[in-house]
């Protein structure tokens, strides 16, 4: 081997690279003999074995470094460790593993060739990065040294490391090390191991690394698992950050192991009962209940009755009033709403909920409350071509037919006379409760002549009228203008209408007169038969109120 001698910058001379190695060995056995030093445990947890190691801070070695239950240690064993180095709380970074340092220049290129690990001295900081004391003086490029700042880089000084050779000159006394990839590949190892430990649905214990919207990474002892913000918990949660904080221990449940591409997955809630389990005797239809809207979409709003339990709320059982188009326009996420379960889907692990429901039926008592012929007010809500809503109540309307808006001329369309929100009176004509429809009208409320004609008669007074139609024992007389009533009579008394010239005209008033001259002298003589008089069109005769009906507008006689 070549002995050459040169100088530094500073101009001075440098022993040969011999006498460098040789006055290491001398120097140095006993820092050599304190590479694999012997331990005693101290304690055992799940992820570490603490061991004494005879300095002030004790030392801490990964339970991966143990394949098996069985090879675990207990509390008082002794073992054989080798010092890695320091992690930031200050304690030794033990390994099991068998690494020593160079004694010879052949042992540093065996090391090399076989790119085995060895054991270096970290001695000082020099331009680009540090020096190592491997047996001889070599160079570790910050880049490799593991670390990521300067600071950090102070703190391996006088510590021991575990390095590799990557370079070797012994012509140019050129040796490189590298520390990082010998901790990725222990730090792959580990995972490795731990992986292999893990089993699906086992339980785990972790501690919070880092927090992101989706979830958040625990680390389980030198792996991270990702806990996705759905499988923290059965309630619903919007952010990991409402419910974790970063450093806190968690227990969860093993999900999925991928060991091929390094993901692990746990989750908290289900190490808990599924809140679906006692759905079945706890809601019924019918019940009311009160929940949180988490979630609103335009299909209806979701609601909490209890974490890990929801139930939907259908735009369509929203409100009694009007039709909603979004379920947003009346409920907002974070409310709080009172519901009636309308339906309860145990296998499908749905609740059907109704918002209105909780509010009452309107159309309950709408028979009772809006009686036919009574008059009552409200403001249009909508019009259309054939007629106009009016909302008497919450959840009631009515509806008016354009030809009910006005007695004295021809409506087109609603909005020629009406608009909007307008208050209006109108009288009530039909109440069908079943299909939940309310007929209305305007007209009705305006005076006629059969008002007044309703107004200044009572039941069982006789008045005069003319016959307009006979229809079998059915007699439609006419007692005034426009005024119409409806009389029943015997099948002899009647005569069914045949056709004539003309029956409203003059000679039909003298024959209806003439008749009833002839009939008064033949009653007023010997009566030749007792056969009543036919009820013929046209005739002019005496009848008595039966009923009278002013609501609806309708008279009811028989023959006087």
């Amino acid at each position: 081997m070549s002995d050459p001698t040169t100088k530094s910058p500073a101009g001075e001379t440098n022993e040969s690279f011999g006498n460098i190695l040789s006055q290491f060995e001398q120097g140095h056995t006993a820092k050599t003999s304190e590479g694999r030093r012997e331990g005693t445990v101290v304690s055992v947890s799940a992820e570490s074995v603490i061991l004494d190691i005879g300095f002030k801070t004790e030392g801490v070695l990964p339970r991966s470094e143990f394949p098996s239950d069985r090879e675990a240690p207990n509390p008082g064993d002794k073992l054989q460790v080798t010092i890695k180095g320091r992690d930031p709380q200050g304690y030794y970074q033990l390994t099991r593993s068998q690494a020593a340092r160079p004694t010879d220049w052949a042992a540093l290129e065996k090391a090399f060739n076989d790119r085995t690990t060895i054991i270096g001295i970290v001695t000082g900081i020099v331009k680009g990065g540090l020096n190592v004391d491997v047996g001889v003086r070599a160079f570790m490029p910050a880049s490799r040294s593991g670390v990521r700042d300067a600071s950090e880089m102070e703190k391996l000084i006088e510590q021991e490391i575990r390095c590799r050779i990557i370079k070797l000159d012994a012509a140019e006394q050129d040796i490189v090390v590298d520390r990082r990839i010998v901790a990725e590949e222990e730090e792959q190892a580990v995972k490795q191991q731990r992986y292999s430990e893990l089993k699906e649905g086992g339980p785990v214990n972790g501690t919070v690394r880092s927090l992101t919207d989706y979830g958040a990474f625990i680390d389980i002892g030198g792996v991270d698992a990702l806990l996705h913000v759905s499988d923290i918990s059965w309630a619903r949660i919007n952010q990991p950050s409402d419910v974790l904080t970063i450093g806190q221990t968690i227990e969860a449940k093993v999900l999925k192991v991928n060991a091929e591409k390094g993901r692990i997955s746990v989750g908290i809630k289900q190490l808990l009962p599924h809140p679906w389990d006692s759905v079945a005797g706890k809601y019924k239809t019918g019940e009311r209940v009160r929940g949180r809207v988490t979630r609103v979409t335009d299909f209806g709003a979701f609601v909490e009755l209890e974490p890990g339990v929801e139930g939907l709320i259908h735009v369509s059982e929203m409100s009694w009033v009007k039709k909603v188009r979004k379920a947003s326009d009346l409920v907002k996420p974070g409310e709080t709403v009172e519901a009636v379960i309308l339906g309860v889907k145990t296998d499908e692990r749905r609740i059907s909920l109704g918002l209105k429901q909780a509010l009452g039926d309107p159309w309950v008592d709408a028979a009772q409350k809006f009686k036919a012929g009574s008059v009552v007010e409200g403001h249009i809500t909508s019009l259309t071509k054939f007629g106009a809503f009016v909302q008497l109540a919450e959840g009631v309307e009515g509806m008016i037919h354009v030809s009910d808006i006005s007695a004295e001329k021809r409506i087109n369309h609603p909005q020629d006379v009406l608009r909007l929100g307008q208050s209006l009176k109108a009288q009530v004509l039909e109440v069908d409760q079943d299909k939940r429809r309310l007929k209305l009208g305007i007209k009705q409320l305006v005076p006629t002549d059969i008002d007044e004609y309703l107004a200044e008669h009572k039941e069982g007074d006789v008045v005069s009228g003319r016959v307009i139609e006979v229809s079998g024992i059915s007699v439609r007389v006419e007692l005034g203008e426009g005024i119409q009533a409806r009389c029943r009579v015997s099948a002899e008394e009647s005569r069914v209408d045949t056709p004539a010239a003309d029956r409203t005209g003059t000679n039909a008033d003298l024959a209806s007169l003439s008749t009833m001259l002839e009939e008064h002298w033949k009653r007023g003589a010997v009566a030749q038969s007792s056969k009543p008089p036919e009820v013929r069109s046209g005739q002019v005769r005496s009848f008595r109120i039966t009923k009278l009906d002013r609501p609806a507008k309708k008279i009811d006689l028989e023959l006087a």
